[in-house]
């Protein structure tokens, strides 16, 4: 048994349950998610301290690069995959950081809502094509 079908026991929610989620909910469990994602490929690709670590891993989670990343998928996303970004992006957030630009941190918040949401549905190749697209461009 993998890791993710351990995780996928503790989501016990129907398909239609995971499209009814806030889509904030979907990207708490996208940030965390993403998260783990960035963590994984920077320990095996650099070999660094947990701060340079850290250091390293805002290039990835802060909302610029979120809403860069987005932009970069976004003509490789199906058409529900769409309508879950535009329902993250269109969420009313109740605080934007003071580091962070409005629009930014909307399509920040639409990127994690996309990764939670295809978490949730267990659709964990999506998530990998999705990973690969971004750290290859982040690695040029």
């Amino acid at each position: 048994m993998d890791l993710m079908d351990i995780f996928s026991k503790y989501v016990d929610l129907t398909e239609t349950d995971i499209r009814m989620l806030n889509p904030l909910v979907w990207a708490y469990v996208g940030d965390a998610v993403y998260e783990v994602f960035v963590r994984s490929y920077l320990i095996s690709t650099e070999r660094k301290n947990s701060h340079d670590l850290h250091v390293k891993s805002i290039k990835y989670v802060k909302a610029r690069s979120q809403s860069e990343f987005l932009a970069l998928i976004e003509p490789e996303l199906t058409e529900e995959e769409q309508n879950i970004v535009r329902r993250g992006r269109n969420t009313k957030t109740y605080h934007v950081p003071k580091n962070a630009d409005v629009i930014d941190y909307r399509r920040a918040t639409a990127f994690e809502a996309l990764i939670g949401y295809l978490y949730l549905m267990k659709r964990y190749d999506r998530i990998d094509t999705i990973m690969q697209l971004i750290l290859n461009k982040a690695a040029q």
